[in-house]
């Protein structure tokens, strides 16, 4: 046959379920979308955008941390968080979810309205928004 079947690594098909469960939550992921832009954001601001708060979204982060998807670095008393290179994946996932049943994708409302303009602020100072992101209360 032509094509090579890859064998199958039992390590990374650990890590990347890992990785799927750490993303499998609705505030993880808009937690997520918000740090992919690049920006920086210390654990009250992010609790801010979900509306929730900051010990519930510290446990969240705590869960991104262990699975590799974020970064720390401190800074006086203050903790800021990073996304690694996510993006790609949060994207993938909304492609895969498709739309939802009335054409907008999950998570409407206006606090990830709130966190999709403070993400999409940053976004076009740094480069062209994507053509396709995540349906969280996007109106147009």
């Amino acid at each position: 046959m032509g094509a090579q079947e890859q064998a199958w690594d039992e390590e990374a098909a650990e890590r990347a379920v890992a990785v799927l469960k750490a993303v499998a939550d609705a505030s993880r992921y808009r937690l997520l979308w918000a740090l992919s832009s690049g920006r920086e954001l210390p654990v009250s601001e992010l609790a801010g955008m979900l509306g929730a708060h900051v010990a519930a979204t510290s446990q969240h982060l705590a869960k991104l941390r262990a699975a590799g998807l974020v970064t720390t670095r401190r800074e006086g008393t203050r903790i800021y968080y990073r996304a690694a290179n996510v993006r790609g994946l949060l994207e993938e996932a909304q492609l895969a979810a498709g739309p939802g049943d009335d054409g907008a994708g999950p998570g409407e409302g206006a606090v990830a309205e709130h966190a999709m303009a403070a993400v999409r602020e940053s976004a076009a100072a740094t480069r062209p928004a994507p053509a396709r992101g995540p349906a969280l209360g996007r109106a147009q």
